[in-house]
């Protein structure tokens, strides 16, 4: 038996899988931990997580499938990593972490990002980087430099998260030009790591790690990371992705024109061009896709709304009768007529938006009316929201010249939910297709992509089961309705 190991290291948890190269199937899955992981905020728009935290919930994931499976671990042939987009660590030359993780959803450099953009030009960042700095890993370092100088004069290499698990993993430090490219650190038209974006934050290029294809081997299991896992040394990493270019390849997307979405805690629409292209107000963001390579572009255009799935959490622990789980709760929501009628929820409570120009609008509720109102009409408020917010940012890419008329997504997080789903359809005209799968699962597979146990992606994908199809209904008015309600009300910010 061949089995591939595939890691998903989300803000929230870090999921294990073993897949079956032969089947296809997943054996075996787990995470940890069981309960969200906890996001540190110090100040307003603060984002941090402690990277010792992945790696061990990251243990405690793997000892469990390992004791679900039975397997024998050398029969472990590679292992993929996807991983929380966007964060910064910072290691000294001893590989010790020299501060907590600043993670994708802070907001605390966007004043830097947006000094860098005017200052560069925004045809200079685009046309270079496909995005403006914003609060991407670059911009990010920016404000460690000014603000922790003693940690900045320590710093050896940084770091995504996903590299930081590798390194662990492997003890070899490397990252991917993909990677790269999400921390606004690579310059599509040199085709090389974006040196003038270096040079103006005054960054020594030696911070960057070497550079490896997404799909290769970035380094084999050490024995230290091999006892503390109960795994095979030698096992060699051969895949690594951030999570929405992950969740692409989970779902079989890698071609111009084909769209994949989730919906945890953040919630995203990503679609492949052909074209190296960007939005001219830089509101959603393109970067280089897990198969794209500068002779046959593939961009991944990421619509994310960082206010999904939290916000949905939120409500279940502050709004929710006591103890209800998210089956009930939509249960409740569903008995709320289409519109919540005339309830309307912005989601906007996770730090600033992209889509929204960096603003931080927070999460704002409207149109309460306390002698009709009451929490069932929250409840759907809050996920007819969270799906407004993506027709939202689906108008703008279909600016783009990119249509959204078939939605891939796993049959996950919100995607569990009929309300989200009939009202995601309904309100988008898109139809949407829901398939057995998750990260873990495509990190898996896109490790024996890297390790050459697949042919190519249809191959590795030619067992992924379509489990529902969710049409547009009859209903499509109302849900418009209710969206331009909810316009109005973001508008008014």
């Amino acid at each position: 038996m061949a089995y591939l190991l595939g890691y998903d290291v989300g803000s929230s948890s870090v999921k294990a899988s073993l897949v079956d190269s032969c089947s296809g199937k997943c054996v075996a899955t787990s995470f940890y931990p069981k309960s969200e992981a906890p996001i540190m905020s110090l100040k307003s728009g603060w984002a941090e997580q402690d990277p010792s935290m992945w790696w061990e919930n990251l243990c405690l994931a793997t000892a469990d499938v390992l004791s679900r499976s039975r397997i024998d671990p050398a029969d472990i042939r590679a292992i993929g990593i996807s991983y929380q987009m966007h964060g910064l660590v910072c290691i000294d030359k001893e590989c010790n972490v020299l501060r907590p993780a600043i993670i994708w959803c802070d907001s605390r450099a966007v004043p830097y990002g947006q000094k860098a953009f005017s200052d560069l030009g925004q045809n200079k960042c685009l046309g270079h980087l496909l995005n403006s700095p914003g609060n991407f890993t670059a911009s990010k370092l920016a404000w460690v430099k000014e603000h922790e100088p003693e940690v900045y004069g320590r710093i050896w290499k940084i770091m995504l998260p996903g590299d930081y698990i590798a390194m662990k993993l492997t003890g070899t430090i490397c990252t991917t030009a993909s990677g790269l490219s999400e921390g606004t650190l690579w310059d599509f038209r040199e085709d090389a790591p974006a040196s003038f974006l270096l040079d103006y934050f005054g960054f020594d290029a030696s911070v960057l790690p070497e550079i490896r294809p997404t799909f290769s081997e970035q380094g084999r299991l050490c024995e230290s990371a091999a006892r503390a896992l109960g795994l095979a040394a030698g096992t060699p990493v051969t895949y690594r992705a951030g999570d929405q270019p992950n969740n692409a390849l989970s779902l079989n997307v890698f071609n111009p024109g084909e769209i994949a979405s989730t919906a945890g805690t953040s919630g995203v629409v990503y679609g492949v061009s052909g074209q190296v292209s960007y939005d001219p107000e830089s509101r959603v963001n393109s970067f280089a896709h897990v198969n794209h390579t500068a002779a046959e572009p593939r961009i991944g255009v990421l619509l994310c709304i960082n206010g999904t799935g939290i916000l949905n959490s939120w409500i279940r622990r502050n709004v929710a009768p006591e103890g209800i789980s998210y089956p009930d709760m939509n249960t409740l929501a569903a008995s709320v007529p289409i519109g919540s009628e005339g309830v309307s929820i912005l989601p906007f409570g996770n730090g600033a938006e992209r889509m929204l120009s960096l603003r931080e609008v927070g999460c704002t509720f409207s149109g309460i009316d306390f002698n009709r109102h009451g929490k069932a009409h929250l409840l759907r408020a809050a996920q007819e929201g969270i799906v407004f917010s993506f027709k939202y940012g689906m108008e703008i890419m279909e600016n783009m010249g990119m249509p959204v008329n078939k939605i891939h997504a796993g049959n996950a997080n919100m995607f569990l939910s009929p309300v989200f789903r009939d009202t995601l359809a309904g309100v988008s005209g898109a139809v949407i297709e829901l398939y057995d799968t998750d990260g873990s699962v495509g990190a898996a597979k896109g490790a024996g992509i890297g390790a050459g146990i697949y042919h190519d992606h249809n191959e590795a994908f030619s067992t992924l089961e379509r489990i529902d199809v969710i049409e547009p209904s009859s209903s499509t008015e109302l849900y418009l309705e209710a969206y331009a309600r909810w316009k109005t009300t973001l508008n008014k910010f």
